[in-house]
């Protein structure tokens, strides 16, 4: 089948993508920069195509293809601050106008569980969706997902973060909030069942694990899976503001999505029961079996998706394309390079950098300023990087972003999504046996100028140590 996938760079549609290939779909992935999209993971598949378009477009039955017999509508805001809704329901009506005007047999919609009788801010966005979706002349299919647990989910990763963090913790009174997580396995095993059964037309569907549990449960819980003794002290005085800053400065999150997922929080998110598990046949896996093979993803370095991959607000109107040309005019350079008698190695060093690899010379100074972006609401260094041997366009080291990476090449380009008062870059490229390593800093304003040379000295350590340790 022709199938159009949207959302097509984040968490779930990068697990559910390579499941469509391998049933042997033709898959059309909806992005917003092609260059952000990794063809190379599936350069051997010829079913698969990438189309530029953005979604807040009116004219989107111009730009996508009107054969298409499902689509999947993945697109969600929970990392955008701001009147979200009003966002979130233009993409829909946009999403609807093209439906009607395409072959598309069957939308599916992996929505939020609202059964609680007072939402969320974003559970209510999600089920306005829901409603606008409905509206359009061709059939709706609604999975309704509450936690999802996985490795690199954002919930997983915030729990880990608590966890392995914190020996006590002394936490807000909605770790007694009830929930009912789901693993990634079953998320993507019920989207990929229901594609194309009439059944399933014109309805939605709770889809759940078998536990119902409170959030203290679900950290004691990933503790004991751990083999870590933890004690948890909830606080009824703890306000909405405080925890989500609780939030931010103890795990990777960022603040945004903090607040946004402290407020969800709040609410009780338990499903109905339904049947669709044992129509499709699927095991439902439990809380703690979806801990462990999250964990056992990750020690094998098998990590395909994580919440991070998503672009931070100060990069989302950017485009790679633009980005790859460093500005050469109105800038300033910090340029080194040394000779290595081993390029082999120095290379495998500069594609290991970053998270618990680290930055090869003075880390403390690097997790200071990781630091001092977390207090301007930065993304702070906490973010790590999805896979510490392989780096890919689009994925996250740090409080950077790579814009380029090419081992044959043997260059790799990261721009900054740390708060700076301007645009700042970071090469590295190995020519004839030598490292050539190059910091370049776009200032705006006199703030910018004054802050580069402020910081002017620390960077002559930083990054002569650098280039020394990693030309070896």
């Amino acid at each position: 089948m022709k199938i159009l996938l949207t959302g097509a760079t984040g968490y779930i549609a990068q697990r559910l993508l390579p499941v469509l290939l391998e049933q042997g779909h033709q898959v059309y992935c909806v992005v917003r920069d092609r260059s952000r999209f990794d063809l190379g993971k599936f350069q051997s598949n010829g079913n698969l195509s990438a189309i530029e378009a953005d979604l807040l477009d009116a004219d989107l039955d111009k730009k996508l293809p009107a054969e298409i017999d499902i689509a999947y509508y993945m697109v969600h805001s929970l990392n955008v601050s701001g009147k979200f809704e009003s966002l979130e329901q233009t993409v829909a009506h946009n999403f609807v106008n093209y439906v009607n005007q395409s072959s598309v047999r069957q939308v599916i919609y992996l929505g939020g569980i609202t059964n609680a009788a007072q939402l969320s801010r974003h559970l209510s966005s999600r089920s306005n969706v829901e409603k606008i979706l409905s509206a359009a002349n061709k059939p709706l299919t609604t999975l309704r997902a509450g936690i999802i647990v996985g490795s690199g989910s954002s919930s997983f990763e915030i729990i880990r973060d608590l966890v392995e963090k914190l020996p006590v913790m002394v936490a807000p009174r909605w770790l007694k909030t009830r929930t009912q997580p789901i693993a990634i396995k079953n998320v993507i095993e019920f989207l990929t069942a229901v594609m194309g059964d009439e059944y399933c037309y014109g309805k939605s569907f709770d889809i759940y694990g078998p536990d119902i549990l409170t959030y203290k449960q679900m950290l004691l819980s990933f503790a004991e899976v751990r083999k870590l003794k933890r004690t948890i002290i909830t606080l009824p005085v703890m306000t909405p503001r405080l925890s989500s800053y609780w939030l931010y400065f103890v795990t990777s999150t960022s603040y945004t999505l903090a607040q946004n997922l402290v407020e969800s929080m709040k609410v009780d998110v338990v499903a109905r029961e339904n049947s669709l598990a044992e129509r499709y046949n699927i095991h439902l896996l439990s809380y703690k079996e979806a801990i462990n093979i999250a964990f056992d993803r990750i020690e094998q370095n098998l990590v395909l998706s994580t919440w991070k991959d998503a672009l931070g607000l100060s990069m989302q109107k950017l485009n790679n394309a633009k980005l790859i040309q460093v500005p050469k005019y109105g800038v300033f350079n910090d340029k080194k390079f040394r000779k290595t008698d081993n390029p082999d190695l120095a290379l495998e060093r500069i594609f290991s950098i970053g998270g618990f690899t680290g930055w090869y010379y003075a880390n403390w100074l690097w997790e200071f300023r990781g630091l001092l972006d977390k207090l301007f609401g930065g993304v702070g260094l906490k973010r790590g990087r999805k896979n510490q041997q392989l780096l890919n366009v689009g994925d996250p080291v740090d409080f950077w972003r790579v814009i380029y990476a090419d081992r044959k090449e043997r260059r790799l380009l990261l721009y900054a999504e740390m708060k700076l008062p301007g645009e700042a870059w970071l090469e590295f490229n190995i020519k004839e046996g030598v490292v050539h390593q190059t910091a370049t800093f776009r200032p705006h304003g006199l703030a910018g100028r004054l802050y580069w040379y402020v910081v002017l000295p620390f960077h002559y350590f930083i990054f002569n140590g650098m280039i020394r340790k990693i030309a070896g």
